[in-house]
């Protein structure tokens, strides 16, 4: 049964059995949650003007969540529609558009010549700028996050939980790393961490593993937060955002858990603080950047863990993973908006509407970010 599905069938159970109707899934905009309607925008005092460079569309994602990604002057989009756009990064001009015609959930990853996206029945397809399949894998289980690649190995996990390598090349599976999983997950489109020789992922459970990118064994575990509650939702403690690798520390953090950061050689933690959240983590030189499941910003020293700031004026308001641009933190929320945080204080900064629909990614680019929305706009965001 699809893991939504048997989350709200249990929730609809408590609440006949007159138990708590607690849904952690209304934080992640998967439910809506009347009784926590977004904060309404207040006027700020901007000290920075965003502004969208240039502006192309995309088609709309339908229900998925996709990520642009900028690499050797370009910019690639995946759809929902099928279609992946290709954008000329500094100027937005069409290249060209690929259509797939399979119905994408996860994507994209490029690289080597190779543009990976992948399809809710499970199909991970490589192809080339011009449109032309590589290959194509179907591995059984619903591909809705980005896959990553290194070493000529292309790393895909699905929405069971399991993670699959394969051959660059050729699309055939190296290997596939399973475990059993909790009878209730959240649904990451956050995918893994592909760097060197190893393949960084979060778990259920709040486990944080490494494993070898060559043959899929386990290199290290690490446990990030222990399940905590009397039911099954209230146990659900997965890590569903990308864990954050910073220089010799990994830290990552679990949705009704905690966020910790180790050291990656010995594992040893360095420091974890009770914060809640299935958004991807972020750093500078000096903080670690996390949105917790109320969508409150908050900055946390790295060293330490001591709270720098905790920004609340956005919350409910859907928000996308935390961004950097020029040394600001940049979001995106469920309505359209990208806002600009003070990296010393938290304070909003600077704000821009785009096309009303939700932000759904904001990607590195040459001295911009690239932000893609729901209803199929993507924006070159620069101050």
């Amino acid at each position: 049964m699809n893991v939504i599905r048997a989350a709200a069938a249990a929730l609809l159970l408590a609440a006949v059995a007159g138990c708590s109707t607690y849904n952690p899934l209304k934080a992640l905009g998967i439910v809506s949650d009347p009784a926590n309607p977004p904060t309404p925008l207040t006027p700020i005092t901007a000290t920075v003007t965003p502004r969208a460079a240039w502006t192309g569309a995309a088609g709309k994602s339908l229900g998925f969540q996709f990520m642009p990604v900028a690499e050797e002057g370009r910019v690639f989009v995946a759809a929902g529609d099928g279609n992946v756009t290709i954008l000329e990064e500094d100027t937005g001009r069409l290249v060209t558009r690929i259509e797939t015609k399979k119905r994408l959930s996860g994507g994209v990853e490029v690289g080597d010549g190779r543009i990976v996206v992948g399809t809710l029945k499970g199909e991970v397809i490589a192809l080339d700028a011009n449109g032309k399949t590589l290959w194509t894998n179907t591995l059984g289980g619903e591909v809705i996050a980005p896959a990553a690649a290194a070493k000529k190995v292309v790393v895909v996990r699905t929405a069971d939980g399991r993670i699959f390598g394969l051959n660059a090349e050729d699309g055939k599976r190296l290997w596939v790393f399973q475990r059993p999983t909790p009878s209730l997950l959240l649904r990451s489109e956050a995918g893994v961490i592909a760097v060197g020789g190893d393949v960084v992922a979060g778990y259920p459970n709040g486990k944080l593993i490494a494993l070898d990118i060559d043959d899929g064994k386990l290199v290290w575990e690490v446990t990030v937060s222990q399940p905590r509650g009397a039911t099954e939702l209230e146990r659900i403690a997965d890590i569903a955002g990308l864990p954050l690798l910073d220089g010799p520390n990994v830290c990552a953090s679990a949705f009704q858990g905690k966020l910790a950061c180790f050291e990656v050689q010995s594992r040893n933690m360095l420091w974890a603080r009770d914060l809640s959240s299935a958004r991807s983590l972020l750093s500078d030189a000096k903080n670690v950047y996390a949105v917790d499941d109320t969508g409150a910003v908050h900055a946390l020293d790295k060293k330490t863990g001591a709270s720098v700031w905790t920004q609340d004026k956005l919350k409910y308001r859907k928000l996308s993973a935390p961004a950097i641009l020029d040394g600001k933190v940049v979001i995106g929320d469920g309505f359209g908006f990208v806002h600009v945080l003070s990296p010393d204080d938290g304070s909003l900064i600077g704000r821009l509407p785009l096309d009303g629909t939700q932000v759904m990614a904001l990607s590195p680019s040459r001295g911009a970010l690239i932000a893609q929305t729901a209803g199929g706009q993507v924006a070159s965001i620069k101050f």
